[in-house]
């Protein structure tokens, strides 16, 4: 059982919640303005991450004012806080690595919280380039295995420029380059499949399997560092069996 599919299915069931709790909103909205104006453009069509984080905004039924006044923020047009892109790396138990992506208008704040959430929940914040080396960046799509037979997908994916796909459990796992992202989450949405999830990642080179106390103790600090306004994404290479995650 592949350690990145347990992680991305902590993930992905943890953003559900968030949205439930409004959460997501704020990441969503950061990542917009921040998208914005890094893009060099609020046109949504000509800046990629830009049409990406509207796109992602829309599928959590954010009001289309709330993505206008968050573009607008990001442009100058309105005035607003201004964000900084900051990623921070650390380990958490038994030597799993972690990178964390924040965006924050207090880069002391954000960097002392941080290091607080490591310390209290049996981790170290690391110095920079101490975990980055063992993730990848890529394309991932994760499709359910009822949508579209394993041949059909694959042949899809590879056509239009994926590098792999992986069967997970109930799901196929797709792996792409940075640019071919678009391509094939286009493609895979035009043969009428709704993918569970589609982003840019980084994906661990290897995992570290923990069991029992350390699994425990694993998921409170993840659980933790995600929870925090500042912290837009996590990445960690850890591997928790099914059975462990009941």
């Amino acid at each position: 059982m592949s350690g990145h599919s347990k992680w991305h299915t902590i993930k992905h069931k943890k953003g559900a919640l968030d949205a439930k709790r409004g959460k997501i909103f704020t990441k969503l909205i950061k990542e917009i303005t921040v998208a914005a104006r890094t893009g060099g453009s609020g046109d949504v069509e000509a800046n990629a991450r830009l049409r990406k984080a509207v796109t992602d905004a829309k599928a959590q039924n954010m009001p289309n004012d709330t993505i206008d006044r968050a573009i607008k923020r990001g442009t100058g047009e309105l005035e607003g806080v201004s964000y900084d892109e900051i990623t921070y790396e650390g380990y958490g138990i038994g030597g799993v690595a972690v990178l964390v992506e924040t965006m924050t208008d207090n880069r002391n704040r954000t960097v002392a919280e941080l290091r607080h959430l490591f310390s209290k929940n049996g981790g170290n914040l690391g110095e920079a380039g101490s975990v980055a080396w063992m993730f990848d960046k890529k394309g991932y799509i994760v499709v359910d295995k009822s949508a579209k037979s394993e041949d059909e997908l694959f042949e899809i994916a590879i056509e239009n420029g994926a590098d792999d796909m992986q069967a997970e459990g109930d799901i196929f796992e797709i792996y792409t380059a940075p640019e071919n992202f678009d391509a094939v989450h286009d493609a895979v949405k035009a043969a009428g499949i709704e993918p569970q999830a589609a982003e840019i990642s980084m994906i661990p080179q290897n995992y570290i399997a923990l069991t029992g106390e350390d699994a425990k103790k694993m998921l409170k600090l993840y659980e933790a560092i995600d929870d925090n306004d500042d912290v837009q994404k996590v990445y960690a290479n850890f591997d928790i069996d099914e059975s462990e995650m009941e």
